[in-house]
C-alpha cells in the first residue's frame, strides 16, 4: 500500500466514524469500536488520523457491521417479499461509505470497470467506481440509439420471461478487470447475465458485490460462476 492509498484508507475510516457518531455519544462509539473515547474525539474532529492498522479495522470490521445494521434499518420488505431500498440507493453519501467498507471486507481486486444493471444499481456502481478510480458501465434492457455495436446477454428467467441486457461493446476492453455490483441479489439471474457480458467482452471478473442479498440462492449462483470474491453487505431470509 503506497502513501496515497494509506491516506485514503485513513480518511475513509474517519468518514465512517463521523457517520456512526451522528447517532452515538463518544462513550457509545468507544464500546462499538473498542477504541478510547478520547482518540475517537480527535479522529472525528480532524485533529489526527487513525493509524493504518486502526483505519483498516474501522473500515473492514466495525464499519462493515455498523453499515450493515444501518442498511437493515433503512430497507423495507413487504409481505410478498418485495424490497424497498430507496432509502439507500438515493443516498449517495451513504453509498460512498459502503464502497471502501466493501473493498476492505471482501478484498476485491482493483477493477478497471465497475459493471452494474440499470437502474437501481447505478448509484452504487458510481460509488464503487469512484472509490477504485475505475470506469462505471451499466447494462440496459434496451439498446442506445446512437451505439452501433453491443454485447448482448439473454436468459429465460424462472418465471418464463426472457430477459436481455445490452452493453455498448466499447465499455469493456479484453483483459480488463471488472467488478460486478448491484443493489439487490435474489435469484442471481441478473448477476449471471452481467457475468456473461464480462465473459463475452473477454474481461476478467474481479468480484461480485450486492448491497442486499435476499437469501443465499443468488450468492451461491454467482459463486458457481467465478472464483473471485462474492459477497453482500447484509442478507435477509425470505
Amino acid at each position: 500500500m503506497n502513501r496515497a492509498e494509506k491516506a485514503t484508507l485513513q480518511l475513509q475510516s474517519v468518514a465512517v466514524l463521523r457517520m456512526l457518531k451522528e447517532t452515538r455519544t463518544y462513550d457509545e462509539l468507544a464500546e462499538v469500536t473498542g477504541l478510547p473515547a478520547g482518540d475517537l474525539n480527535r479522529y472525528v474532529n480532524g485533529h489526527v488520523l487513525p493509524s493504518v492498522e486502526r483505519a483498516r479495522d474501522i473500515v473492514g470490521g466495525v464499519g462493515r457491521d455498523e453499515l450493515a445494521d444501518e442498511l437493515e434499518a433503512r430497507i423495507r420488505v413487504d409481505d410478498e417479499g418485495y424490497v424497498d431500498n430507496s432509502g439507500v440507493v438515493f443516498d449517495q453519501s451513504f453509498l460512498d461509505l459502503v464502497a471502501p467498507v466493501a473493498a476492505e471486507a471482501f478484498d476485491f481486486d482493483r477493477p478497471d470497470v465497475v459493471l452494474t444493471a440499470a437502474t437501481d444499481g447505478i448509484t452504487l456502481g458510481a460509488a464503487m467506481a469512484g472509490y477504485f478510480d475505475a470506469r462505471v458501465a451499466y447494462a440496459k434492457k434496451s439498446k442506445e440509439t446512437a451505439v452501433e455495436e453491443f454485447i448482448e446477454s439473454r436468459q429465460r428467467l424462472q418465471s418464463g420471461i426472457e430477459l436481455t441486457y445490452y452493453l455498448p461493446a466499447s465499455a469493456i476492453d479484453a483483459g480488463e478487470t471488472v467488478l460486478v455490483v448491484d443493489d439487490l441479489i435474489r435469484s442471481g439471474e441478473t448477476q449471471e447475465l452481467l457475468l456473461d457480458i464480462v465473459d463475452r467482452a473477454e474481461g476478467v471478473v474481479g468480484g461480485v458485490f450486492a448491497l442486499i442479498a435476499a437469501g443465499d440462492e443468488g450468492l451461491d449462483r454467482a459463486k458457481g460462476r467465478t472464483d473471485a470474491p462474492v459477497g453482500a453487505l447484509t442478507t435477509f431470509e425470505e
